[in-house]
């Protein structure tokens, strides 16, 4: 999902003083199409490219089948996370969390043990930084995972034992494993019915 633009949510655009989560909330209920929330401000989420969703969606299908029958569960980007100490809201494209009181609350999760993001162009220097920094002030939180469609690579960050986050890179056609969840997703799951990039023609000379 893309980070386009930081907007003042309709209703609050003459309000000096930056939302409340609980503003935010309210207000949101009320819209059609999703924003995200980070310490006051609102921002207008935008639709990723088809490719984005193909991979997002591998991933889902994988984690779903193995997690069946688990107390863990796997949500897409329709979902909110909640960082309570960073005082955001995200959607991120998918995370699993094995929370009962994630399970009980149907519209917001608070306690994942993965988040994975697909990156984009636009969204690529926020998910690695800000958005990263965000996400490691969750307590429960043991895997970040960035997928890059283009590159067919992954960077996927573990908490280790001392709460020091480590980098584990897969190149292409290399499996990555999730030890948050037990998984190993090999290469022909991760990119299956991927569509190359489009290739910008050659203006005639």
């Amino acid at each position: 999902m893309s980070l386009i633009a930081s907007e003042r949510a309709v209703g609050y655009a003459l309000k000096k003083q930056p939302m409340t989560a609980a503003e935010f909330l309210a207000w949101d209920e009320t819209q059609t199409i999703k924003h995200e929330f980070v310490r006051g401000e609102v921002f207008l989420m935008a639709g990723g490219e088809d490719r984005n969703a193909t991979v997002a969606g591998n991933l889902y299908i994988a984690l779903r089948q193995h997690l069946r029958g688990t107390p863990c569960r796997a949500y897409g980007s329709d979902v909110k996370l909640r960082v309570e100490a960073a005082d955001c809201f995200f959607y991120p494209d998918l995370m699993v969390t094995c929370s009962a009181a994630d399970l009980a609350d149907r519209l917001i999760k608070r306690e994942p043990v993965l988040v994975v993001e697909v990156l984009s162009p636009s969204t690529a220097g926020f998910d690695r930084g800000e958005k990263f920094a965000d996400y490691r002030q969750l307590p429960t939180l043991a895997e970040y995972l960035l997928v890059d469609v283009d590159r067919q690579r992954c960077d996927l960050y573990r908490k280790g034992g001392d709460g020091l986050w480590v980098l584990h890179p897969s190149a292409p056609g290399d499996s990555v494993t999730l030890a948050s969840v037990e998984l190993t997703v090999g290469p022909e799951a991760l990119w299956a019915d991927l569509e190359p990039p489009a290739v910008a023609e050659t203006p005639a000379t």
